[in-house]
């Protein structure tokens, strides 16, 4: 059996003795003596990489991406009898890391202090005596009203960081219930929980029916002092309507760590808004795990036995 691995990440696999690993490039087509493999690795790949790889190797039994979202291995035309698995779970700590980053400096104002320090300003409204309670208004985590759309193994790591910091967390989802020992609410629901809401986070896949899942209508019914905070898929946030509703002072502010064009264009009017945070897709890229789940999922392929987080 032949396993294909990418040169993006170096995975320690120990393989049995009839399974033959050959690492691709990512950025180039897969070499024609290796389109005969049984099984492919996608980390970091370009979707016309994928597609190439789709059409071309024509044995291939199971791909195993190790993004958190397989959106581009789904929609890369693999064969209907190719499995496909995902890395859920591989981004969980990472991910929930750099969003408890992104709201803390949110809420401490940490984006307008860097900017005052590249002028060589003292930005003394930020400093100083500040008071303890700040009525409409996301200054601190403390009774913080927090919503997560999406949650899932992500969800589940930082909503305990969240709540250590004295926020009210709450989840939503497809089904409401009780998850992880927070509250969750059915995404039916958001009309009702998004009037009090100081921050929501964003942490849904690209999906058909998640596409543009945050637009006009949802945005209007946050408080102007709310902020958004994106660490999903681009596509599932109407990016135009959430800068409009910015400058009209109708929303606080927006930290975003994906796009629909990544990387973002240099002309978008993102770039240049005080209470936006952009940070390059870097939420994750560090899949915590990758060689054991390789591993897991191969010897689960080869046994037949069920495999773990299978989306296809």
């Amino acid at each position: 059996m032949k396993l294909l691995l990418p040169d993006s990440i170096d995975l320690d696999l120990r393989l049995p003795d009839d399974v033959h690993a050959v690492r691709y490039a990512i950025d180039q087509p897969v070499p024609a003596a290796d389109v005969d493999a049984e099984a492919l690795v996608v980390w970091g790949n370009a979707p016309a990489q994928v597609r190439d790889a789709a059409r071309r190797l024509t044995r291939l039994r199971w791909v195993q991406t190790l993004a958190a979202g397989p959106d581009v291995v789904m929609q890369a035309g693999f064969a209907p009898e190719v499995v496909v698995t995902a890395g859920r779970g591989l981004h969980d700590h990472t991910v929930a890391e750099h969003t408890l980053a992104l709201t803390l400096a949110a809420a401490r104002r940490v984006h307008l202090l860097t900017r005052a320090q590249i002028g060589h300003r003292w930005a003394g409204e930020w400093g100083g005596l500040q008071p303890v309670h700040e009525a409409d208004s996301f200054r601190t985590l403390r009774g913080a009203r927090v919503l997560i759309w999406g949650f899932g193994g992500i969800a589940a790591t930082l909503a305990p960081l969240l709540a250590a910091l004295g926020a009210q967390v709450t989840g939503v989802a497809r089904a409401a219930g009780r998850r992880h020992a927070f509250d969750v609410v059915a995404a039916t629901d958001l009309p009702r929980m998004l009037p009090h809401t100081d921050v929501l986070i964003m942490i849904l896949p690209a999906m058909p029916d998640t596409s543009r899942a945050l637009g006009p209508d949802l945005l209007a019914l946050l408080p102007a002092h709310a902020w958004l905070v994106n660490v999903g898929r681009g596509s599932t946030v109407d990016a135009d309507a959430v800068l409009a509703a910015i400058r009209a002072g109708r929303l606080g502010g927006a930290a975003l760590d994906v796009f629909d064009t990544e990387p973002l264009p240099p002309d978008s009017g993102l770039w240049d808004e005080p209470n936006v945070i952009i940070s390059p897709h870097a939420a994750g890229g560090r899949p915590v795990g990758a060689a054991q789940r390789v591993a897991e999922n191969l010897a689960a392929l080869r046994a037949g036995r069920p495999m773990y987080d299978v989306v296809r």
